[in-house]
């Protein structure tokens, strides 16, 4: 059986959106970060927007991005933009990446957040990311069963997912490291704000104490909120597609996955390194893929 495949650009081996330029993305190497700057990395459609959200309100105690401003220039991608770019921000610098450990600009004063979100819905989100953005991808009449063979197989852009999040979560006990999971911030939205804000420090992050800020902070990077303006967050997509900001829940991976697929991704969960650490961050969510996949 053919299947259809998205179609990709390769630099230096890697895989990334078809249209993403190369100079932009090896001029990550180039970047020397500095002390103050703030990564948020992800491996994508785990939360990369909305913890662009909850970062920018505190810095700004709360108040949303102006009207006309967008959230790719306020907090820019590094590997699409560039170093230079980058380098011309302000401080505090705040810069998103979806690029493993080894390949982040690193400063032990620099701070780090990584958000993780379960394999199982963040191969469903990706899936119906790369449908919508047809430019990049060409994959508008690819199947989930076409997509899940790349995603299993770690042949999609940014790289393997297991590759990914490893290379993070074995950093996440790191002085300069906020981990974080999808699914906790889900669970408790104003909890995780307040470990952001405390993660930032003081100078940048007291006012999520604030009772009256820290309101103001949960309600703008809400799903509801986020999902008003799409094209703030991300270039257009086709009306007949999913939006960018698309569903945010936990569980939707029942909707689109097979038993046979089910099997395949939770062997895949059991062969990685790390394993047992990992799997200890959803023990509900495997205990259900499991009877899933019987």
């Amino acid at each position: 059986m053919v299947r259809k495949t998205p179609k990709y650009t390769l630099h230096d081996g890697f895989r990334m959106p078809h249209g993403f330029p190369a100079e932009g993305f090896r001029s990550v190497s180039s970047y020397a970060a500095r002390p103050g700057d703030l990564f948020i990395s992800t491996y994508p459609k785990s939360g990369t927007t909305w913890m662009q959200h909850i970062v920018w309100l505190i810095l700004h105690r709360g108040e949303p991005l102006p009207a006309k401003r967008k959230m790719t220039e306020a907090i820019p991608h590094l590997e699409e933009v560039g170093a230079d770019f980058v380098s011309a921000l302000p401080a505090p610098r705040v810069i998103k990446t979806h690029l493993p450990f080894a390949m982040t600009p690193y400063h032990e004063a620099a701070r780090y957040i990584y958000v993780i979100r379960n394999p199982f819905d963040c191969a469903v989100s990706f899936f119906h990311h790369t449908r919508g953005f047809v430019r990049h991808y060409d994959f508008a009449q690819g199947t989930f069963a076409d997509y899940f063979e790349c995603f299993v197989a770690g042949d999609v852009d940014f790289g393997d997912y297991f590759g990914n999040v490893l290379s993070w979560f074995v950093r996440r006990a790191d002085a300069n490291m906020l981990f974080l999971s999808y699914e906790e911030m889900k669970a408790e939205p104003a909890a995780a704000v307040v470990r952001v804000g405390d993660f930032l420090g003081l100078e940048l992050g007291a006012c999520v104490h604030d009772a009256q800020v820290l309101a103001r902070i949960v309600e703008h990077s809400s799903f509801d909120a986020m999902a008003k303006d799409q094209g703030r967050w991300s270039s257009a997509r086709p009306a007949e597609m999913p939006p960018f900001v698309r569903k945010g829940e936990v569980g939707d991976w029942r909707n689109h996955f097979s038993a046979e697929q089910t099997r395949r991704l939770l062997k895949r969960f059991a062969e990685s390194p790390q394993a047992r650490a990992l799997q200890a961050l959803w023990p509900e969510l495997l205990q259900e893929a499991e009877q899933f996949a019987l």
